[in-house]
């Protein structure tokens, strides 16, 4: 049940009605460079209270590059309602959203409890998604 996608939109939106889900500024703006060089923008951040019986630091962490079939501004704008695919999956620690304004490429990088948390994430309905509404060989 833990991964019916329903339970997982169920469960994210009773995350962020709860508050339990919280979307820092500090780092929106800021860049990440990967190591081929490429820099992205941080557009986003979301990133869930910790609870007590969590690690103290994320043991997974999970990186995904794409380009999208949308155009970038419609894409930066529409990247909230994935949020619903994932908050509410086992392990979800952190997400930063991000964009190379010189290539259209979109990234992600998410942080997991474990590293099966984030394996887990890659078998999900919203990977899926993701690469369903991505340029095929893109992602």
């Amino acid at each position: 049940m833990k991964f019916n996608p329903l339970f997982v939109v169920g469960k994210s939106a009773v995350l962020l009605l709860t508050g339990r889900v919280q979307f820092p500024k500090e780092r929106v703006g800021g860049t990440i460079t990967r190591e081929d060089g490429q820099t992205f923008t941080i557009f986003r951040e979301a990133t869930m209270k910790r609870k007590s019986n969590q690690p103290a630091s994320p043991d997974g962490v999970f990186q995904v590059w794409f380009h999208t079939k949308m155009a970038a501004p419609k894409t930066i704008k529409m990247s909230c309602a994935t949020l619903l695919g994932f908050l509410g999956l086992p392990g979800f620690r952190s997400k930063l959203w991000l964009y190379n304004e010189t290539t259209g490429e979109f990234g992600g990088i998410y942080e997991w409890d474990t590293v099966q948390d984030a394996d887990n994430y890659d078998k999900s309905y919203a990977m899926k998604f993701s690469h369903w509404r991505s340029v095929p060989g893109k992602f």
